[in-house]
């Protein structure tokens, strides 16, 4: 017999710089990806192959909040103390964990890339804060 397990989306958590993340849009929330693969491949003429460890751990993070969400506004304070101070006061740890599994999301430094989007519509829109670090550390697992 299969084991049956629980997923639960309120058991992710994320937290940049110390602030804890809430207040996530409907849908995919959060998206972490490597900016490039672990390895890449060179083929000769002759089929003769040969892969190179490319060591390049960078990833972008997107983070995707409601526009009422307050997270919102700690997250604008964090950035704009990156543009406005020249020792990089935007800098910080970013981590994400799903506590009903295994998977855990680690970089000791990150930033944010950009603001997001303002769109304004009769709804509650959604805010996607994207953040990059140079050095993610991943263990993807199961729930």
């Amino acid at each position: 017999m299969a084991n049956l397990t629980t997923y639960d989306p309120d058991d992710v958590s994320a937290v940049f710089a110390g602030i804890p993340i809430a207040g996530y849009a409907d849908g995919t929330f959060v998206e972490i990806e490597q900016d490039e693969d672990d390895f890449s491949l060179t083929v000769g003429s002759d089929g003769e192959a040969c892969r190179a460890k490319t060591n390049n751990r960078a990833a972008s993070m997107t983070v995707t909040l409601l526009q009422s969400s307050a997270t919102n506004d700690l997250l604008s304070a964090k950035r704009n103390a990156d543009i406005l101070t020249p020792s990089g006061d935007g800098i910080g740890a970013f981590m994400v964990k799903d506590n009903s599994g295994t998977t855990v999301c680690n970089a000791q430094k990150a930033w944010i890339v950009k603001p997001p989007a303002v769109v304004y519509s009769r709804g509650v829109e959604a805010r996607a804060w994207t953040f990059k670090t140079d050095s993610m550390d991943w263990f993807v697992g199961g729930n």
